[in-house]
């Protein structure tokens, strides 16, 4: 009889520890999922946004700045913008970009911008691959969630530079 309790309590442990790891996995995608939501939304719904263009004349260490011209239909002219630096800008490029309602910021919109704005799930694919390859041992869905997620961030790399 003491085997069949130790194998039911080692079964618990087995279950409690997938079952966590799945719960440890599913809050790391959330989260990318989160952080890139803040930008992406942006970029990917574009209809009924401000959509411009804007001429880098500025650079500083956190932000970019420079005048907007408008595209759309509604958009206003504006003649100074703050776009972020990290977005791989130089002085003097023109980039296309789209407003934040209700703010002079911008984001930058097209190809560049949808993966740079989903750059932060590339990274949480590849952290949830090392917790899906260690924690729940299932080493194919772990190469094809981290072999993704670097994809989405050399992509995103590739296109900003």
């Amino acid at each position: 009889m003491p085997s069949a309790v130790s194998s039911r309590g080692t079964l618990a442990l087995l279950f409690g520890q997938r079952a966590l790891m799945a719960v440890v996995t599913g809050l790391i995608l959330v989260g990318g999922v989160w952080g890139s939501w803040g930008t992406a939304q942006y970029v990917m719904l574009t209809k009924g946004r401000e959509r411009g263009t804007v001429v880098v004349a500025d650079c500083s260490q956190d932000a970019c700045t420079g005048p907007y011209r408008p595209v759309s239909a509604g958009s206003v002219a504006r003649p100074r913008v703050r776009l972020d630096t990290s977005v791989g800008v130089r002085t003097g490029e023109v980039l296309t970009v789209v407003v934040k309602p209700g703010t002079d910021e911008v984001v930058r919109s097209g190809p560049a911008g949808v993966l740079y704005a989903w750059l932060p799930l590339g990274g949480a694919l590849v952290l949830a691959g090392v917790v899906v390859a260690g924690g729940l041992r299932l080493r194919r869905t772990a190469w094809v969630m981290g072999g993704s997620g670097l994809a989405l961030v050399t992509a995103a790399f590739v296109a900003l530079h």
